[in-house]
C-alpha cells in the first residue's frame, strides 16, 4: 500500500468519534504500531485534527473533511457524471447545488484531474419535460422534509383527473421519468404518482406523523415484493385507481 493510500485509510479509520489504539490501527492498516505513531505524528504537523496520544489511542476531531483532490480518476469522473445527471434532472434547488460543488472541487483538484474532469465524455442533456418539472420536484422535496400534506391533481392515463390530498414518503427517478411515493387519502394505500402527469401542486401547511403502516419502508417492501408470505408485488400505479 502506498504511503499516501495509508494515511488516507488511516484518517477514515479516525472518524467515527471513538478512541482507536495505535495497536488496533496497526492491525486494520497490517503496519506496525512505531508505523501508525509517525504516521499520526506526520498529519497532525500537517494541519489534521487527531486528538489524543500513545497507549491512549487516537480520534479525529469532528467537522474535519478531506479534500476532494483525495479522489482518484475514477471518482472524478463518477463525480462528473452524476452531477451533471442532477443539473439536467434534479429539482432547480438541488441542480444549482450540483453545479456549485462540481466548481468547487475543480477549483482544488491537481491540473490533471481538473482537466479529467471537465473532458469525462458522459452527458445527461436537459428536455423540456424535464425543466417543466423543476418548481414540482421542488415543492415535493420541501413536503418531504417537513412531512407536510400535499394536494395534487392528478391525470390519468386516459385523461381522467382527479384531486389527491397525499403524504409524500420519497421521490424516484427512473431514467426520464419522476415518480412520487405516497399514501394517499383518497384511495387509504399506497400510490405512485408520475410528475409529468401532476397538472396542479401544492404543499398545505397541515403536518402528519410518522406512522408504521403508512410509511416509507412499508412502501419500498410493497414495491419489492417483500411482502409477508411472499405475495407478488403490488400495482402501486396511482393511474390504475
Amino acid at each position: 500500500m502506498r504511503r499516501a493510500d495509508r494515511l488516507f485509510r488511516l484518517i477514515q479509520e479516525l472518524r467515527d468519534g471513538r478512541l482507536v489504539t495505535a495497536r488496533t490501527l496497526a492491525g486494520r492498516l497490517e503496519v506496525s504500531e512505531r508505523t501508525i505513531y509517525r504516521d499520526v505524528a506526520d498529519l497532525v504537523a500537517s494541519g489534521v485534527p487527531i486528538d489524543g496520544a500513545a497507549g491512549a489511542g487516537y480520534v479525529l476531531r469532528a467537522g474535519f473533511l478531506l479534500p476532494p483532490l483525495m479522489f482518484d480518476r475514477a471518482e472524478i469522473e463518477a463525480l462528473a457524471v452524476g452531477a451533471r445527471m442532477v443539473e439536467a434532472w434534479a429539482g432547480g434547488r438541488h441542480a444549482a447545488g450540483a453545479a456549485s460543488a462540481l466548481a468547487k472541487i475543480a477549483a482544488v483538484l491537481p491540473p490533471d484531474l481538473s482537466a479529467r474532469l471537465a473532458a469525462t465524455p458522459m452527458f445527461a442533456p436537459s428536455t423540456d419535460a424535464a425543466a417543466a418539472i423543476r418548481a414540482r420536484l421542488d415543492m415535493l422535496d420541501a413536503a418531504l422534509k417537513t412531512r407536510r400534506i400535499v394536494v395534487i391533481v392528478y391525470r390519468k392515463e386516459t385523461g381522467e383527473e382527479s384531486e389527491r390530498r397525499v403524504r409524500p414518503l420519497g421521490l424516484f427517478f427512473w431514467g426520464g421519468k419522476w415518480t412520487l411515493g405516497a399514501w394517499c387519502e383518497l384511495r387509504a394505500d399506497f400510490r405512485t404518482f408520475r410528475l409529468d402527469r401532476i397538472s396542479e401542486g401544492r404543499a398545505t401547511t397541515e403536518t402528519f406523523s410518522p406512522e408504521p403502516d403508512k410509511s416509507l419502508a412499508r412502501f419500498l417492501r410493497l414495491v419489492r415484493g417483500l411482502t409477508p408470505g411472499g405475495r407478488p408485488e403490488r400495482d402501486l400505479d396511482a393511474g390504475a385507481a
